[in-house]
Order: C-alpha cells, then structure tokens, then sequence
C-alpha cells in the first residue's frame, strides 16, 4: 500500500491520523469495513503502536472509526437520518417512528449561484446538480427539499432512475458516486411558506416553516452536498440534554 506524504511540522500521530482519514476518503477501507490492526498499521508506516493508537484515538473521537470489542476497529457508517427526529416529529397515525419516504420531484443541471458556490466552495457559474425532494409518512407531506451537488463529483446521479434514489440519499452517493459523507453542520432558522412550499406541504399560504440547512462534509472536510429541508413549525421539536 501506498501512503501519500506526511507533513513534517504536524506530530506524527496528527500526521498518522491525517493519512488514514484520506485513505479512507479514497474508499480503501469502506464505511462498515475493518481497518488493519495496530501491529500492522505500525510495521506499514514504521512508527510505535503507541503512535497508531493515539491516531486512531483521534479518528475515534471524531466518529470517522469505531472499536468493537473483540473484533477490531472498523470505519463508522454515518447516521445523519437520526438529525430529522431531533427536529421534527416522524410517526405513522400509530405513533410508530418512521424513516419519511423520499419522491424526488425535479431533478437538473444548473449553474451554481453565488450561495450554492460559496457552501459548496466552487466557483460560481460551475455546474451543480439540483434536486428537488418531498418526504413523506403514509403520503402526507412533511418535509420539502432542496439539494445541490457538484456535478464533476455526482454525475452518476443524472443517469440513475427516480424510482431508484431510495428514502435515504448518502447511501446512494456512497454506492454510485464513491462519495462518503461523515460529517454535517446544520443551521436552524424560521420563514414563511411560499405559495409553492405552501402546495407542496399542503399548508395555509404563509404559514410558518423551520428551515434546517445542513452542509455534509467527507473525511477531508471538503463540502459534498448542501442542502435546505423545510417543515411545518407545528410539527416541529427540539431536544437537549444540558449537562
């Protein structure tokens, strides 16, 4: 195996655990996948297993690895569908808590705004994949999506069927498009429903909506896809557990 170049003025466990992250960028070990051992990461990279271990401690902390006892250390899967239950309140009329189902209503190419280039860190005019999504829970609408993707990066996503997408989109970047998302930043704000949004989520013209804008981020904390999920403020909730 080929390890890209360390830099020098980091500590050699940062520079260890900066090298794992990109290889695990590169889908060398994917989500759910063990990584090697300590014994063996040291003998590759020439250093004391001390040294991998504080590394792996770190990807640890940051939720990229996982340990399971008596099994080794595996790359984390993320599990951001669980962001939408903070949030919003997803249950079936038997108070079953439910991943919402996804329609994707619009699919195209555009160019990219001054908004979507400056959270996607492109230039703008560069051409973006805009989605259009609806989810819903027994056909009643409760979320509508907005989402834009570099299309240098996702153009496998133009060719695949509607029908195909699924109710949750990462896995589907991760199988089609080798795009990984571990982490995202998410910023909760308040607005009126336009007259689309309003039809879309079938609500009084102006009523209130909580806008959750998430950025998702891969190993390497380079923006994958930026994203607006907008519901009705009466099926809104938050929860904290203040320490």
């Amino acid at each position: 195996m080929n390890s890209a170049p360390l830099d020098d003025r980091l500590p050699r466990y940062q520079r260890l655990r900066d090298d794992l992250a990109a290889r695990i960028n590169r889908n060398e070990w994917r989500p759910g996948e063990p990584i090697p051992s300590e014994a063996e990461l040291a003998a590759h990279y020439g250093v004391a297993i001390g040294t991998v271990r504080k590394a792996i401690d770190q990807l640890v902390s940051d939720a990229v690895l996982e340990r399971q006892q008596g099994r080794g250390t595996f790359v984390r899967r993320a599990r951001f569908n669980s962001s939408l239950f903070r949030f919003f309140r997803f249950q079936s009329e038997s108070g079953e808590r439910r991943v919402p189902q996804s329609r994707i209503l619009r699919r195209k190419c555009v160019p990219a705004t001054s908004a979507v280039a400056s959270a996607l860190r492109i230039p703008v005019g560069e051409p973006v994949i805009s989605l259009s999504r609806l989810r819903l829970i027994d056909d009643v609408p409760l979320l509508a999506e907005e989402i834009w993707l570099q299309r240098s990066r996702f153009a496998a996503i133009l060719d695949i069927d509607p029908s195909e997408f699924g109710d949750l989109l990462y896995p589907l970047y991760e199988e089609r498009c080798g795009e990984v998302v571990v982490s995202a930043e998410e910023i909760l704000t308040v607005e009126t429903a336009s007259e689309m949004q309003a039809r879309l989520l079938r609500l009084e013209a102006n009523a209130p909506l909580i806008v959750i804008e998430r950025l998702a981020l891969d190993l390497e904390r380079r923006p994958i896809e930026w994203r607006r999920s907008r519901g009705p403020a009466n099926r809104f909730r938050y929860h904290a557990e203040i320490r």
